[in-house]
């Protein structure tokens, strides 16, 4: 099992800048590929970005790249999202998650999600 902890959600205005955490406990061995996603009210669940584990590669979403860089601290088993220029649209809970898998994008290649930590994003 692996375990996953967001940290670092809150309020900001519009253009202002957030970073998420995400650290990741138990058996991260088998973990290839950490993911962040999001979900506003009444709307699916989608991805944001993702990094493999091993390498750095990173791939994003059309919709933040440009604005969010993923990056990671194999050290410390932490993911760190950094959100520069937020838009009202960004509000959403953000949910960090674990694919044994590479490079996935969809919620059903990932196996292990956080408990999610809310973006506000004022106007």
């Amino acid at each position: 099992q692996v375990q996953l902890v967001e940290s670092g959600g809150g309020l900001v205005q519009a253009g202002g800048s957030l970073r998420l955490s995400c650290a990741a406990s138990g058996r991260t061995f088998g973990i290839n590929t950490m993911g962040w996603f999001r979900q506003a009210p009444g709307k699916e669940r989608e991805f944001v970005a993702g990094i493999r584990w091993s390498g750095g590669s990173t791939y994003y979403a059309d919709s933040v790249r440009g604005r969010f860089t993923i990056f990671r601290d194999n050290a410390k088993n932490t993911v760190y999202l950094q959100m520069n220029n937020l838009e009202p649209e960004d509000a959403a809970v953000y949910y960090c998650a674990a694919s044994g898998l590479c490079d996935g994008t969809v919620e059903g290649q990932y196996d292990y999600w956080g408990q999610g930590t809310q973006v506000t994003v004022s106007s």
